[in-house]
């Protein structure tokens, strides 16, 4: 993903605050996406750190308030795709581990990139009795064109949780399935993991030297 993208997905990401704790009174998952995304917003645009470029306290953020409401395990289901079924249930756990890691750790760095951006809300085409849905947005930023991006969220027993997040078409997940293809058929699954857990240095490395 480009600069721009990447901006947006990170924005997709913090939207999931309080997911699970608001499900149970929302209405409509679009509802509900709504309501966080303005809660959300208001944070970031009052927190100068944060657009200062203190990564290290987006990390924080996205840590504290988003990991909770993300299906992190169905995530990396898709992104390793036709490989998952080969992997042992230790190595499908380090994978959403690590996989889970360098989501966070990526996006947090460009949510410190956040300025003005307005988020408009597409209806929800949907059934009550639906337990998979797909909230659109559309993000309009100055000087550039609207960019979509989709939610798509399941309902399981404890709520509603984002389980893919679609920028411009393109899926945050499956972006890094050719990727995560050629690690396996170069070092196995337990290459994957260990290419997964070299890029988490990395970046722990770059946040580290912003404190």
């Amino acid at each position: 993903m480009n600069k721009i993208a990447s901006l947006l997905a990170a924005l997709a990401l913090s939207v999931g605050v309080q997911f699970n704790a608001l499900a149970v009174d929302a209405t409509a998952p679009d509802a509900l996406v709504k309501s966080v995304t303005d809660d959300v917003i208001t944070i970031v645009r009052q927190d100068k750190a944060i657009q200062s470029g203190d990564t290290r306290k987006a990390v924080e953020l996205v840590e504290t308030r988003v990991l909770p409401y993300f299906d992190f395990a169905h995530m990396t289901r898709l992104a390793v795709g036709k490989d998952w079924k080969q992997a042992s249930p230790e190595q499908k756990t380090l994978l959403t581990q690590e996989f889970k890691t360098l989501l966070v750790r990526t996006y947090s760095n460009a949510l410190t990139q956040y300025r003005n951006q307005q988020i408009d809300f597409k209806p929800l085409k949907a059934k009550p009795e639906d337990t998979d849905v797909v909230v659109r947005t559309e993000v309009r930023q100055p000087g550039a064109k609207p960019v979509q991006i989709d939610y798509n969220l399941e309902k399981l027993a404890d709520g509603w949780k984002v389980y893919d997040v679609l920028v411009a078409g393109v899926s945050l997940v499956t972006n890094y399935r050719d990727s995560f293809g050629q690690e396996v058929r170069t070092g196995g699954i337990d290459g994957l993991i260990k290419s997964l857990k070299d890029k988490n240095k990395q970046l722990d490395a770059t946040v580290s030297a912003k404190k």
